[in-house]
């Protein structure tokens, strides 16, 4: 357990085994306004990747898979950081699906964070496995943004 500066505690995300839930099967009725991009019966071809989003109880869900690098940078800042009137306060980002992560995907999430915390609100990160983790910890992000195992889990805090 460590303590963000803000003063939240927060808990890293361990790794995923490959037979616990990815944050998939949410509730059906508690899903509104869904924009799937994404078919989970193809895997993402490397160098590639998509997100789709959703809106769970008030809170932006985003599904990012594949690889999140600079040819994906202004397409994950727009769907992880949207304009300050429309945007949701409270984001999840599910990174479960995430293979690769640099420094273009540190970026964006510290922009849904500032975004979401200058109207008193939060992102959270769901699924991160341990290539993306590792990306996170060694900048500190993990200590600012709370990570979760599954979206459940992150919708439920």
């Amino acid at each position: 357990m460590r303590f963000s500066p803000i003063g939240a505690a927060v808990r890293a995300c361990p790794p995923l085994s490959s037979g616990q839930n990815r944050g998939r099967g949410l509730n059906p009725g508690r899903i509104s306004n869904r924009e799937d991009t994404v078919n989970p019966s193809h895997p993402v071809q490397p160098g590639r990747w998509s997100a789709s989003s959703t809106s769970i109880d008030g809170i932006h869900v985003v599904t990012l898979r594949g690889e999140l690098d600079y040819t994906a940078r202004e397409r994950a800042e727009k769907v992880l950081t949207l304009p300050v009137g429309d945007a949701p306060l409270r984001t999840v980002a599910d990174l479960s699906g995430v293979t690769f992560m640099n420094s273009t995907g540190i970026n964006a999430l510290v922009s849904a964070h500032q975004a979401a915390a200058a109207t008193d609100g939060w992102v959270r990160v769901a699924g991160a496995q341990a290539p993306v983790l590792r990306v996170m910890e060694l900048v500190g992000l993990d200590t600012v943004i709370a990570c979760y195992l599954t979206v459940d889990q992150a919708l439920e805090r």
